[in-house]
């Protein structure tokens, strides 16, 4: 079963932009729905965005037009461009991984193969 190593997070003012890196081992980008989440102290996880095997994406409303879900197959990367950050974006970022199979939709409960985290914190 491959990993999944977020990295990217850090400390920014609100409008500023940050880039987070999810690096896929095992094969993970070419063979599953990819997905971001983030979880805010004391909040649930809940979804970002995801992205299916053939590049659509799936975009939370509170993040759509803001942030960008990508991949790059060559280097094993899954990207979040975050643009625009709002203090409420400060959370630990995730990304994740499951099956092609099924709905490719953030929902924490879909996936198993989870990072870390990286945390993102926005200051106002």
């Amino acid at each position: 079963q491959g990993q999944l190593v977020e990295s990217g997070g850090g400390s920014v003012q609100a409008g500023g932009s940050l880039r987070l890196s999810c690096e896929a081992s095992g094969g993970l980008l070419s063979t599953s729905c990819m997905a971001w989440f983030r979880q805010a102290a004391g909040k649930e996880r809940e979804g970002v965005g995801a992205l299916e095997i053939d590049g659509k994406t799936i975009l939370a409303p509170s993040v759509k037009g803001r942030f960008t879900i990508s991949k790059d197959s060559g280097t094993n990367n899954l990207f979040l461009e975050m643009n625009d950050l709002r203090p409420n974006d400060t959370a630990m970022y995730y990304c994740a991984a499951k099956g092609a199979g099924g709905y490719c939709v953030p929902l924490p409960l879909l996936f198993e193969n989870w990072g870390q985290g990286t945390q993102v914190t926005v200051s106002s």
